[in-house]
């Protein structure tokens, strides 16, 4: 069976309207703005941006659709035998900035690839996921988060949770810092198991259960109490995920590449961050144990 690109299409323009009113109605306080970009060698998007929320400090939902002659490196690299094909490639992708730093940061992207050649079947695949990056740990939201994860995949096949939970601790690892850059979660590329009707249900599964495990954990720790140390703790980790993405991710990489919209590229960095030299947690304390208790790779769902 041929994928069928409409569907997918309309289905990510329906997700980012989803995604917009749920954060909407948590945020209580502001809606996001949105911009029409278009990309000179085909294609464009629509971003949508909430800023300076009573629960979110910034979340921007993005949707793209691009094509053109050459597929760029970043999504060749696994795939080499792919290079020179024309593509088509869409997704929603979202990431989170809460005020509170209780509450945690998280990202979640969908896409579709199709890369084509006369005379040649189309290659095409999925791939996506979500992960989870908190400030202060909660076992309690850690254990829901990777619950809800293995529900979206068990809906397809139980065996995926397991390979695609590895493949998101691997993924989202630090190498410069030799540390995660949060809990985990999912993450897959280059799936086409099954045909279309099997890969576009994981696809879809992934992508419906986003809210279903980040907004119940908002829920819990957007009240949260918390002084100017631990806002100063925020924004000292979100350096770690500023420097993930820019020097690792494949998305940022692959639209930087392709040409699309800067401004829509980079809405996932933090509205405010910091660096400070050489800084360490004070031993024994909340920001000590992200490091000991829960950045390190595990199975949150052992028990």
């Amino acid at each position: 069976m041929q994928p069928d690109i409409t569907k997918v299409k309309n289905y990510l323009l329906n997700l980012q309207n989803c995604y917009c009113e749920q954060l909407e109605e948590q945020d209580g306080s502001t809606r996001f703005k949105e911009d029409h970009w278009d990309r000179p060698e085909g294609g464009g998007g629509r971003t949508r941006i909430l800023q300076n929320g009573a629960v979110f400090e910034q979340a921007g939902v993005g949707f793209s659709h691009v094509f053109g002659d050459d597929l760029p490196p970043a999504a060749t690299t696994q795939r080499p035998e792919l290079a020179g094909r024309n593509f088509q490639a869409m997704g929603v992708s979202l990431v989170i900035h809460p005020n509170n730093p209780f509450v945690p940061t998280s990202h979640c992207n969908v896409r579709f690839f199709i890369a084509e050649k006369e005379n040649e079947p189309a290659v095409w695949w999925f791939g996506g996921g979500f992960d989870l990056t908190p400030y202060y740990g909660f076992k309690e939201d850690a254990k829901f988060w990777h619950q809800t994860a293995k529900q979206a995949c068990d809906e397809v096949d139980p065996a995926l949770y397991p390979k695609f939970k590895k493949w998101c601790d691997e993924y989202f690892f630090i190498k410069h810092r030799n540390e995660a850059r949060g809990v985990g979660g999912l993450f897959f590329d280059d799936y086409n198991e099954g045909g279309f009707k099997n890969s576009y249900r994981l696809f879809k599964s992934i992508g419906d259960h986003f809210l279903k495990a980040y907004l119940p954990i908002v829920e819990r720790r957007k009240d949260h109490a918390y002084n100017e140390e631990q806002r100063n703790f925020q924004l000292y980790r979100r350096g770690r995920y500023v420097e993930f993405n820019l020097v690792y991710d494949r998305g940022t990489l692959f639209g930087l590449q392709s040409g699309g919209r800067t401004e829509s590229i980079l809405m996932s960095l933090p509205p405010q961050v910091h660096w400070q030299y050489n800084w360490h947690p004070t031993s024994g304390s909340d920001e000590e144990k992200l490091y000991t208790d829960f950045l390190p790779a595990q199975d949150w769902l052992a028990d």
